[in-house]
């Protein structure tokens, strides 16, 4: 009985450290052959801007797949203002508050004419 020894396997590319970005799998090729297969990295979620919620809606894909060659721009957003940027509840809250002081702008303005009203009347 000859025992049989594991197979050599070597890197494909130039970069020869186990690193991050350099992950890989072992596969069994049709000839029988063991080689290594690179495994590309995990992408991680979209998140928002100012709150740090992931986003929902996008799909998980890594920077250079986001190209506008590979993925056009309504696979990349969500239609809505600041879509695919900011999370709903920041989006909501701008709105409100933009709302908010535009109201108080009017409020100020109603106020001012009936100061000048009384003004008028009590001379």
């Amino acid at each position: 009985r000859g025992s049989t020894m594991a197979q050599r396997l070597t890197y494909r590319r130039r970069h020869a450290y186990h690193t991050k970005s350099n992950r890989t799998r072992i596969v069994k090729t049709p000839g029988g052959k063991l080689v290594y297969q690179y495994v590309k990295k995990p992408s991680s979620p979209t998140i928002c801007g100012v709150s740090g919620v992931t986003l929902n809606g996008l799909p998980l894909r890594r920077p250079s797949e986001l190209s506008n060659k590979r993925l056009s721009k309504k696979n990349k957003t969500i239609n809505r203002v600041y879509g695919g940027h900011l999370s709903h509840g920041v989006v909501r809250e701008r709105v409100v508050r933009a709302f908010l002081i535009e109201e108080q702008k009017i409020v100020k303005k109603v106020l001012k004419l009936q100061q000048a009203k009384e003004r008028a009347a009590a001379k």
